[in-house]
């Protein structure tokens, strides 16, 4: 173990000094008293005596700081091994300050990232519960009424088994897309690389999606100029359920009347970024931050209405961060907001 002992030696020196001009003072004194004494032995006297001092003040003071400064590291190590255990010990006060300052910021740092933590947990939990007990009750409801007699009621009785059923249907539309999400922070994530057209892709995600528009009266819109295959590598069955979650986030948070538009464009050398664009409500920007995060919405009443589970956006970034590409977010609150990620063309 290399030990640092540097800034001792002034004070050795310097107290080594002090005890060495005392005693050669003594001995001149008593040489001025003593004649026969001479001044060579006071010479003499004065260089054995500063090095004895220095010598003993400098293993006392390597000494004395050593043990406490090593009872301090040891402290220090006992929090956090990793980082003070394999470094050399050292007696120097500057070092040891700053060492110990960094050690207090880092844990300060640490400290406020698991109260972040635990507040996102506690969010979680909370949206966890509320996602499952909406279902829940309705179905849980729909039975009570059916087994207190509305069973007797052919037609009653297949409305409200018809609406337990959507229930649990939505029910398990929730546990799947958990199982999913657990499955990709986990780093499960299989994905089967091949070879499609992003064309062919996208207008069969816009044609089964066309319904749900049609509803909302909102225009999906597709480029007639890619009339040739748009190559990419990647997971086909992944990248269709980016397109659908994102083209269904643009409806449901659309405006009546309004407009989806779907593009495709070169960004640079061997990638494409597809741009999924509505003119609805938009995003304000504090909240935008926040959109891949499980179940946060950002109109936590409205939203719930319009169904889902509240995991779309945060599978859709853990599918394309799986294939180390990027998604992008511009939002404009009131005029509308656009999704785009990357992919790896084929050319």
């Amino acid at each position: 173990m290399s030990i640092n002992f540097k800034k001792s030696y002034r004070f050795a020196i310097i107290s080594s000094f002090y005890i060495t001009l005392f005693t050669t003072g003594l001995v001149s004194f008593l040489l001025y008293f003593n004649s026969e004494l001479s001044f060579p032995f006071v010479l003499f006297f004065a260089l054995p005596v500063y090095i004895f001092s220095f010598f003993v003040l400098q293993y006392r003071v390597e000494h004395f700081i050593y043990r406490r400064v090593k009872k301090i590291y040891d402290d220090v190590s006992l929090l956090d091994s990793a980082t003070l255990r394999s470094q050399s010990i050292t007696t120097d006060m500057a070092t040891l300050t700053r060492e110990v300052k960094k050690f207090a910021t880092d844990k300060k740092l640490e400290i406020e990232n698991l109260k972040v933590r635990e507040e996102y947990r506690r969010e979680f939990m909370g949206n966890v519960s509320h996602e499952l007990k909406t279902p829940l009750f309705t179905v849980q409801g729909y039975l009570s009424t059916l087994l207190d007699g509305a069973m007797k009621d052919k037609d009653l009785r297949k409305k409200y088994l018809e609406r337990a059923e959507k229930g649990v249907e939505r029910l398990i539309y929730i546990v799947e897309d958990l199982d999913m999400i657990a499955k990709l922070e986990m780093g499960e994530l299989n994905l089967e690389y091949s070879e499609f057209n992003i064309v062919e892709l996208i207008q069969n995600v816009l044609d089964l999606l066309e319904m749900a528009a049609d509803k909302k009266n909102i225009i999906l819109m597709f480029d007639r100029k890619y009339n040739k295959a748009i190559k990419v590598y990647a997971d086909q069955e992944k990248i269709q359920q980016v397109l659908t979650n994102l083209i269904m986030n643009s409806i449901k948070y659309g405006k009546e009347n309004g407009t989806t538009e779907i593009a495709i464009d070169d960004l640079v050398k061997n990638k494409v970024i597809i741009r999924v664009r509505d003119n609805g409500e938009g995003i304000e920007k504090h909240n935008i931050p926040r959109l891949f995060e499980r179940f946060f919405r950002v109109d936590k009443s409205g939203a719930r209405t319009e169904g889902g589970s509240g995991l779309g956006l945060s599978i859709v970034k853990h599918i394309i961060e799986g294939h180390n590409e990027k998604i992008y977010v511009e939002s404009e609150f009131g005029k509308g907001s656009e999704f785009s990620f990357t992919l790896e063309e084929l050319k």
